[in-house]
């Protein structure tokens, strides 16, 4: 797909038609038009005072480099002399992997399947076959490898392919059983061709099934050792072309390894049995062993076992030859985990792997295969994971992989990254992270170390943070494109562990990951890191170099607010809903939850889901538990998970919100300052004034049946198949969801980690004939494919039930009524276009309702953005004080002042104030983030307090008081604003002058879709709003005056993980999770793009080809013909002739940018390769003259032996013999 970038053509664009301006503040954001400014004398001053540096030129889209685990791998290549790996992926990517900074991603444009890699060794190329039956050739000697040619088959199916060392032809088999021979340097293929019919013996009466190897006899180049499945194997002579010999065997081949003499090989064999051929006996096997079968008494054959899929046969000159192979385990070990067997002498060590093993290959000292082959290390690919094992050592430790290859380990469920961190924070967190390491590793070094890597110009410290499915927060150093993971916390340690039918009451919400992170927030500066779980629960940490043991403080906190606001469809047209009971096969529902009615009948109440530790607990340096604060059951309801979150170190203030409401906790005083549902934090300034509801009079079917995610209990049949979406990116594949249960994920399921899909009052239960009806009025609108956020109302008329139907209601959920308006906030949730048939199929719209146009029928208002700044809490005040900026999913803006005590002996006795202004700004859609600047335009960055370790055993460190960094605007007597405030929501950005509350620039950043992610950056010194939006596009805006700078369709959004994980930072820097094992990061930095080919690393290195030995004269006078063996005579054109047009076609390479920069890579690569060409062959020269010198003194002996024996006998008679 083009991208398209339109970025000078905007630069100073702002529209020409002003907003309606209004002094008020309750709708001083009414305005509408991108990059409209208010009229007045405000704004005008604030163009003379601000001159902003940022234009189009600053920035460009690029990806940098991928982490990870490659996502569903299929095959493996080593270069033994560049000692590079690739690794290849079902989805068509290529991972180059060399010393640790070495790491090159490609990808096939066609996505095809990668079915095998082959490495032109020591050569700078890599051939790839493909499951659309295409050949490619990449150079490597460029930073980012292009493809040179491809060759596509027309008729025949590829099945193996084989390069000899040293070779310009590549031998091709087929599912037919042909082999074919493609030229590599011209990727034409020749008119050699051996056919399947010809290979085999006339009288057979089958097919001999596809080839499955191809190699030749390291004995004599000369001979082609071809195996087809049904257990057939020629030896064929590529001169004479005939078979010089055939082997078969009862059972299907899967692999061939030749012994180095090439006198002979070994097959492995579907019942698991290793057969060893000797080219001088070929009517039976010289050895069959069954491995893991086992022997009868009788003498009778092994049992069989479960297939050998590959086996490796190497030699050592000092010792027994390995033979390594996997799979072959007994079928009656059905438990066993897939394993590798190493067989060296007498010895059998099996290795059991975590999961299943896609390919080995065993790294050996020397690339010749007529040599001794002194295997060291086996590389195992796994599913997911890649391990080498070290075959030097008699216990095969495994290597410690450099590679960033366990973000994995357990699923990710949602990422930050935090550019230009405090630069003492990665030293201090990897001497934290490596007292925890795992040991018993292998001492040798890393064998894979092709390449070379340089740091570059960009050396500022770069930090990710990934939470996990398990309730583990990695941190990983991300500086100069690496990644490697400096310390990990394990959240679930503040918890009891759970225990299955222990009959408690206090059971998790979620059964499967009842710890999985679900938001992240940290302030690198002061070092205090809070997590939100799944389980409504908030933890926050501090640091510390110093190991304590103590208490934990837990807090319960109730978060629950209703509103009597409950629209249905008219009594005709609701279809009966089934029963409860009869569709809940069991008391606990999808969630895992116990069920609430208890059998004495008592209604959960007060009880959180999790149960903290009591006992006093070891907490090891690093970050340790100061608080933690549960949310409750309240009134036989779960809590509802929470959708914002922030800390403020300089107050000691947690602040986290929900659906219900916002609850904001002291964390040094360990009290709750406020728990207050949306509404109450309006007080009079509510515009649309929504009353409580009545307390409801029957709970009795008020359960953990119909918890959070209450529309999937209708649907008992998929339950298996709704879990969490964490849990979905750890599949193989990613098996689609039907609509109607998009919104019965678990809160990281949505496009944001900072909104919830969990929410009982988000979810638009709309019935068939409600919504046919509607739909006659209202149908989404696809941009790119993708569903918009439209603003159109899709409710239909309805009434208002009374107080006496609540109870009625109630049978659909927790304060569910069967209708009940989308929230814009809670239900992100992207459709792919369909189908009338799907659309009349899909019970629910997958429409999203605009917060503005239908607000008056909204029944709940989440908490989306948190922000602590130092501002002014009310219009027009004159002085500053600590505030929370709260933006809700109703796109409203309300500010929470605070009265904190003045010094820090106070702080610690006397109580926080707090008190809502009711300040109130609007913007179109759910509020994503805040931001603030002063008065030149400069970011300002929260308030935080200056580290000291809570935990020293310094007394000065003890005795030293709290150092707080303000960063707070500049107040004088002089009239006028001092600070600006920037809010943006799903649709808009607006800037706002403070203390006025007046509405300076409005920018609609869309109206066919919605923002995702959006975030206050810093790019050169100068602030900009960053936004990556469900149509795909990213866009850039200048602050305050929201000019767009770069407005990129970058990511059509086609997943549900990248919306979730995508997150911007300072310096031009991004990243998601590409996929459930992959991180991809990103710049929209111009300067980092123009450098990006320094900062990669080089894969391809001068390197001399190693010297073979010296085989002698009587190996070189009876060892075979190898050595005269002429490919170029037997294959080319003049001999072979042209092949079929229509068997295959070849395709040139784009090579791209890069590859003219690769080819064009400089003089000095040129005279580097050219050198090292002349080298060799001035080595080959002197190879020649060595053996031409040895065999002349071989003659000279020889006729002076033969001139003796001549003498003695001269004068003999004949008799005398």
């Amino acid at each position: 797909m083009k991208k398209f970038n339109f970025r000078k053509v905007l630069d100073g664009l702002t529209a020409s038609s002003p907003g309606s301006g209004s002094g008020s503040s309750g709708n001083s954001g009414s305005g509408t038009g991108g990059g409209t400014i208010q009229p007045g004398g405000t704004a005008g001053a604030l163009r003379e005072e601000i001159q902003e540096t940022l234009t189009s030129d600053y920035f460009q889209i690029c990806k940098t480099v991928r982490h990870g685990f490659p996502y569903q791998p299929t095959a493996l290549a080593f270069d033994p002399v560049q000692k590079i790996l690739a690794i290849g992926t079902r989805t068509g990517a290529i991972r180059i992997l060399g010393r640790p900074g070495v790491d090159c991603y490609c990808q096939h444009e066609s996505g095809a399947a990668v079915l095998q890699l082959q490495f032109l060794i020591n050569e700078g190329a890599l051939v790839s076959a493909s499951s659309d039956e295409t050949l490619h050739l990449w150079n490597l000697r460029q930073k980012r490898p292009a493809i040179l040619h491809s060759l596509k088959f027309n008729r025949e199916r590829i099945t193996y392919c084989h390069l000899p060392f040293q070779s310009k032809w590549l031998y091709v088999g087929t599912e037919r059983g042909n082999t074919h021979i493609v030229n590599i340097e011209s990727f034409i293929l020749s008119g050699y061709v051996i056919m399947w019919n010809k290979a085999i013996e006339l009288s057979t009466k089958t097919h001999p099934g596809p080839v499955v190897h191809l190699s030749d006899s390291p004995r004599d180049e000369g001979k082609l050792l071809i195996g087809y499945e049904n257990g057939t194997v020629v030896l064929w002579d590529l001169k004479s072309k005939r078979a010089e010999l055939r082997v078969y065997y009862d059972e299907a081949i899967h692999s061939i390894d030749w012994h180095h003499e090439g006198k002979q090989f070994m097959c492995s064999h579907s019942d698991g049995s290793l057969t060893l051929w000797n080219l001088k006996s070929p009517s039976r096997p010289f050895q069959t062993t069954i491995p893991h079968g086992k022997s009868q008494k009788d003498g009778r054959k092994s049992e069989s076992c479960k297939p050998i899929l590959k086996v490796e046969y190497k030699t050592c000159r000092n010792s027994e030859p390995f033979i390594i192979f996997s799979g072959g385990l007994a079928y009656d070990k059905a438990c066993r985990r897939p394993s590798l067997t190493i067989m060296h002498g007498k010895s059998i060590t099996v290795l059991e792997m975590d999961h299943p093993i896609v390919e080995f290959l065993t790294l050996c000292e020397t690339p010749y295969p007529n040599e001794f082959q002194e295997p060291y290390a086996v590389v195992v690919l796994l599913e997911k994971d890649l391990i080498v094992v070290d075959l030097t050592q008699s216990n095969f430790p495994i290597f410690e992989n450099p590679y960033p290859m366990d973000i994995h380990e357990s699923p990710v469920t949602c990422t930050a990254y935090f550019a230009d961190c405090p630069p003492d924070l990665i030293l201090v967190l990897y001497s934290i992270g490596a007292k925890h390491k795992k040991q018993g590793y292998s001492n040798k070094e890393w064998p894979v170390s092709g390449g070379t890597w340089n740091i570059g110009a960009q050396t500022y410290p770069e930090i990710i943070i990934t939470g996990h499915a398990d309730g583990s927060i990695k941190f990983w150093d991300a500086s100069a494109i690496t990644l490697q993971m400096l310390y990990k916390l394990k959240t679930s340690k503040v918890f009891e562990k759970q225990k299955i039918g222990d009959g408690k009451q206090t059971s998790e919400i979620v059964e499967e990951d009842p710890y999985a992170i679900q938001m992240i927030y940290w302030c690198p500066e002061s070092r205090i890191f809070c997590v939100a779980g799944v389980s409504a629960y908030v933890i926050v940490y501090k640091f510390s170099r110093h190991e304590i043991t103590t208490e934990i403080v837990s807090l319960e906190v109730r978060l629950q607010y209703d509103v009597e606001d409950i629209i249905t469809p008219e009594p005709e047209t609701i279809p009966p809903f089934p029963d409860p009971s009869s569709q809940l096969p069991s008391s606990k529902s999808l969630s895992g939850s116990t069920n609430t009615v208890a059998s004495e009948g008592v209604i959960k109440d007060s009880i959180p889901c999790l149960s903290v530790k009591t006992r006093p607990v070891r907490m090891p340096p690093g970050y340790q538990a100061e608080l933690v604060v549960q949310l409750v059951w309240v009134d036989g309801e779960p809590p509802q998970q929470i959708t914002s979150l922030t800390v403020s170190s300089a107050y000691g203030i947690v602040a986290f919100g929900n659906c219900n409401g916002l609850a904001v906790v002291d964390f040094i005083q360990k009290t709750v300052l406020l728990s207050m549902g949306t509404i109450d934090l309006y007080r009079s300034s509510d515009p649309y004034q929504r009353q409580p509801r009545s307390p409801r009079k029957n709970k009795q079917f008020i359960a953990d049946n119909f918890c959070m995610r209450g529309l999937s209990n209708f649907y008992p049949d998929l339950t298996k198949r709704i879990r969490t979406s964490y849990q979905s990116m750890t599949e193989l594949t990613d098996s689609p969801v039907p609509p109607e249960l998009e919104r019965c994920k678990s809160p990281t399921s949505g496009f944001a980690t900072r909104t919830s899909e969990a929410a009982p009052g988000f979810y638009r239960n709309e019935l068939p004939a409600v919504r046919q009806r509607n739909q006659a009025h209202h149908l989404p609108d696809h941009v790119n494919g993708h569903c918009t956020s439209p603003t159109s109302q899709s409710c239909s008329s309805g009434k208002r039930l009374s107080s006496a139907d609540v109870s009625k209601v109630n049978r659909w959920g927790p304060g569910r009524p069967p209708f009940r308006k989308a929230q814009s906030a809670a239900c992100m949730e992207v459709s792919l276009p369909v189908t009338t048939e799907e659309i009349r199929e899909n019970s629910y719209n997958r429409s999203r309702s605009s917060s503005i146009s239908s607000i008056d029928k909204e029944t709940k208002e989440a908490i989306t953005a948190l922000y602590f700044m130092e501002s002014f809490a009310r219009k027009n005040d004159m002085t500053i004080s600590p505030c929370l900026w709260v933006g809700t999913s109703l796109g409203m803006v309300l500010m929470i002042s605070f009265n904190l005590p003045s010094t820090d002996e106070q702080r610690y006795t006397e109580p926080v104030l707090v008190s809502p202004s009711g300040t109130l700004l609007t913007l179109k859609g759910a509020v994503l983030t805040f931001s603030c600047m002063d008065r030149l335009g400069g970011l300002m960055h929260p308030p935080y307090e200056v580290w000291r370790d809570p935990n020293s055993m310094d007394d000065n460190e003890k005795g030293r008081k709290r150092k707080l960094v303000m960063n707070s605007p500049s107040t004088s007597q002089e009239m006028g604003d001092h600070q600006y405030a920037v809010v943006c929501s799903e649709k808009q950005a607006k800037v706002f002058s403070l203390p006025s509350q007046t509405c300076l620039y409005i920018h609609n950043i869309t109206e066919t879709s919605f923002i995702l992610q959006a975030a206050v950056v810093v790019m050169c010194n100068s602030a900009c709003l960053a936004c990556f939006c469900a149509n795909g596009h990213i866009m850039i805006m200048s602050l305050p005056s929201l000019r767009p700078m770069l407005d990129v369709n970058y990511l059509p959004l086609t997943d549900m993980r990248i919306a979730r994980t995508f997150c911007f930072t300072n310096e031009g820097q991004a990243l998601y999770l590409v996929s459930p094992t992959e991180i991809q990061r990103l710049t929209y930095s111009q300067e980092m793009c123009d450098n990006l080919q320094d900062m990669l690393g080089e894969l391809f290195t001068p390197v001399e080809t190693p010297e073979a030995q010296n085989r002698g004269f009587l190996k070189g006078l009876f060892g075979g013909s190898g050595q005269t063996f002429d490919r170029e005579e037997l294959f080319g054109e003049a001999s072979a002739g042209k092949a079929s047009k229509s068997l295959a076609q070849h395709i040139p390479g784009s090579g791209g940018i890069e590859g003219v920069k690769g080819a064009a890579g400089g003089v000095m690569g040129e005279l580097t390769r050219a050198r090292i060409a002349l080298d060799e062959r001035g080595q080959r020269l002197g190879e020649l003259e060595e053996k031409t010198a040895g065999m002349m003194t071989s003659a000279e002996a020889f006729s002076k032996h033969a001139h003796e024996l001549m003498l003695k006998y001269k004068d003999k008679k004949w008799y005398q013999f």
